[in-house]
């Protein structure tokens, strides 16, 4: 036998090599099978504890009757505690919630709200899982204490700005303890009870029910403020430890009969939702298909009934049916008294009425004016706030250097003659075809409408942001926009009002609607004038500007001759709306042929939120693109105008005439200091020193050009994009 082919040598050293190589795989194999095997012991030993000892939630997902476990939701990532305090009580009670608060393992943070901005940051509670606490304080006189007046003033705008939505702080949960004197009653806790409903209406959510504390120790509940904090505090504490687990209280505030209420009931987290007061419910016209004119009595004659939507309870039926036959019958038995003198315009002892009445003026306030007299208001237009912080100026800044922080918005007449379907204002003013109401004096028009301008800029001091040279710029006003709302050309003394303006050395942007020629006519030198052309046809205008006037197109082409007299700067408004009017461009050329404008806006139009006055939805908003595609075609049928500039964030272009453009530069601005020498010296010749439109033109700079990369946005300033999650809405 080959003992070569039959044996091996164990001996030898490649045999040696192998076996232990053998061996030490092996090992290694049984050790790794030994970890594998010991690690699904662990882990069903803790399936095991965990079942037997973790509650199962709704949240868990099941699976063949088994509960999978996911990692551990976190329901409240922390506090933030807000306050406006005036003497510190609000400050001290922030600490002691705080305090409390943090007993819980929260992060906590407490903000003076005087050095917050909502406009950058609220919109970050939507997404934080915080719990937001607001301890506000409110004065005698129903004011929010100094250290929060910012922060309610842009919580009041945003909840009836349309650009916010109703959907605005969806997601963000708070809770509002407000600090007053129930001593004065119609105040008592006014501002706590106005952060609620405004944070409401921007949806965010009401954790509790909102607390109030007062000063006033024999009306506390509690025998004093800070018993009635403690009391309240509890009762978060005891909220916040079950929002933390998943949980959801279920209050209803005290707002309901017990036991009628579906929180009494089921425990519905969407009673305490929909538990806010009934008033709050946005009030909205009811209107006949055909415009009619009216009174503001006619406007707002229900504004102070309760809502049909409201839960009546129907025990109370008949004390309701018996009111409101008490009411039908005393406004007949007024009708019959006052009847005389509807049809003049008078009241009951014959003297004109004024145009704003005590439900008008409720109705306004609310939408931020400031009423002046009987038929004036300003407001603080939301450029005006932007510029300020320098986050750029609206559309005349960039076509006609406008300082948007140093203009004021006003208005010498709220009535108009047009029911547009894209007003801004919803139709919450009087409407009339000639002016039947009191007059007021132009010049407590004007001090009045300075003074409330500059109130609203004084709220800006210290706000974060504001620049401080603006701010100061701003208090002085260099400009006026007659176009708040209504027609200012109807306002018997508007003639006097202009020469008051530039005897002040205000410029003057006054926009008509184009339904009274013969105002046109005898109208003395503005700045600049504009006419509404929102239509183009005879059919097409009384579908968009619904107009009073029998004779609406004849008496709008002769405002068009009429503008076309005029030597100073004038303009056509164009404001575009989609599937309506943006397909008559030769009806449009053959207008400007008309009126021979200097220069012509076109704009997208701005969709003001749903109203029962109008049918405009957000499908008739023209994409920016769409109006320079119009714009463009437009200008290519008048062969005397070009594109000039543009506006891109207000959705706006200019085209402007050929004679501004010079030495192949634009000249599209205004020389203000210029004008207000040429006016002078018109006023003191009695109007026989007359000046044109180029007599006070200003170069335009680059930036503002169509086609350069600013896209209309001052290089200046810093563009500010609010950050939510809306749909981009054109229009300023």
């Amino acid at each position: 036998m080959d003992p070569s082919v039959d044996t091996w040598d164990l001996s030898s050293p490649l045999i040696s090599l192998w076996i232990n190589r053998f061996y030490i795989y092996l090992g290694f194999a049984v050790s790794i099978s030994l970890w594998i095997c010991l690690q699904i012991v662990i882990k069903m030993q803790d399936r095991s504890l965990q079942e037997k000892y973790v509650p199962r939630a709704p949240q868990d997902l099941m699976t063949n009757g088994y509960v999978s476990l996911q990692e551990k939701d976190i329901f409240v990532s922390g506090v933030k505690i807000f306050y406006g305090s005036q003497t510190g009580t609000a400050k001290g009670f922030a600490t002691v919630l705080a305090e409390a608060v943090m007993s819980l393992d929260l992060p906590v943070a407490i903000i003076n709200l005087k050095e917050y901005d909502p406009d950058d940051h609220l919109i970050e509670e939507v997404t934080s899982k915080n719990v937001c606490v607001f301890l506000v304080a409110t004065y005698t006189d129903g004011r929010p204490t100094e250290s929060a007046e910012w922060f309610c003033k842009w919580l009041e705008e945003a909840s009836i700005d349309f650009r916010f939505g109703k959907s605005y702080l969806k997601g963000m949960r708070y809770a509002v303890f407000g600090l007053g004197n129930s001593a004065y009653a119609s105040h008592f806790n006014k501002v706590g009870k106005n952060v609620d409903k405004w944070l409401w209406m921007l949806g965010a959510h009401r954790v509790m029910s909102r607390g109030e504390g007062d000063c006033d120790v024999v009306k506390s509940k509690h025998g004093s403020i800070e018993a009635d904090f403690r009391a309240w505090k509890t009762k978060f504490i005891s909220q916040l430890q079950a929002l933390q687990k998943g949980e959801r209280k279920k209050s209803c505030g005290g707002h309901c009969k017990k036991g009628k209420c579906e929180s009494h009931q089921h425990g519905s987290e969407e009673r305490e939702e929909g538990s806010h007061e009934q008033d709050e419910l946005h009030h909205k016209d009811t209107e006949e298909e055909e415009p009619f004119e009216s009174s503001s009595e006619e406007e707002f004659g229900g504004e102070d009934r309760q809502s049909l939507n409201s839960i009546v309870d129907v025990e109370d039926l008949g004390k309701i049916m018996d009111h409101v036959k008490k009411e039908k019958r005393e406004k007949e038995q007024q009708e019959e008294k006052s009847g005389l003198f509807r049809n003049m315009g008078r009241n009951e002892d014959g003297e004109r009425r004024a145009m704003i009445t005590p439900a008008l003026r409720e109705a306004l306030t609310k939408q931020g004016y400031q009423l002046i007299g009987s038929h004036s208001g300003v407001k603080l237009c939301r450029w005006t706030k932007s510029m300020l912080r320098g986050r750029g100026g609206c559309y005349k800044h960039t076509f006609y250097g406008i300082e948007s922080h140093r203009c004021m918005e006003t208005t010498p007449s709220l009535a108009c003659a047009n029911k547009c379907v894209f007003c801004w204002r919803h139709h919450t003013n009087p409407v009339g075809t000639e002016w039947r109401w009191k007059v007021d004096q132009p010049e407590m028009i004007l001090k009045e409408a300075v003074e409330n301008h500059q109130n609203m800029i004084k709220q800006f001091k210290g706000v974060p942001g504001v620049k401080a040279e603006r701010f100061e710029e701003g208090m002085t006003v260099k400009h006026c926009a007659l176009s708040l709302v209504g027609e200012p050309i109807m306002y018997p003394e508007i003639n006097r009002f202009l020469k008051l303006l530039h005897q002040c050395k205000i410029s003057s942007f006054l926009v008509t609607n184009a339904q009274f020629p013969a105002e046109i006519r005898n109208l003395k030198p503005v700045t600049q004038l504009y006419v509404s052309v929102d239509a183009s046809t005879k059919e097409s205008l009384k579908k968009i500007d619904r107009p009073l006037f029998k004779d609406f197109w004849q008496r709008f082409l002769d405002s068009l001759k009429a503008l076309a007299a005029k030597q100073q700067r004038t303009v056509y408004r164009l404001t575009l709306v989609k599937a309506w009017n943006v397909d008559e461009l030769q009806a449009y050329a053959q207008l400007v042929f008309l009126g021979n404008p200097d220069f012509i806006e076109v704009k997208g139009v701005t969709y003001c939120g749903e109203s029962s006055a109008s049918n405009l939805t957000m499908a008739h908003v023209p994409w920016h693109e769409e109006v320079v595609q119009f714009v463009r075609e437009l200008v290519d049928l008048i062969p005397d105008y070009e594109i000039a500039c543009e506006h891109e964030h207000s959705n706006c272009l200019l085209i402007a005439h050929k004679k501004f453009k010079i030495g192949g530069e634009w000249w599209t601005w205004i020389d203000y200091n210029r004008f207000q020498e040429l006016i002078q010296e018109y006023e003191d010749s009695g109007g026989s020193k007359t000046f044109s439109a180029k007599d006070y033109m200003a170069r335009t700079p680059h930036w503002a050009l169509f086609g350069a990369n600013e896209r209309g946005f001052d290089p200046k300033d810093t563009r500010h994009q609010r950050k939510n999650k809306s749909k981009a809405i054109s229009g300023c």
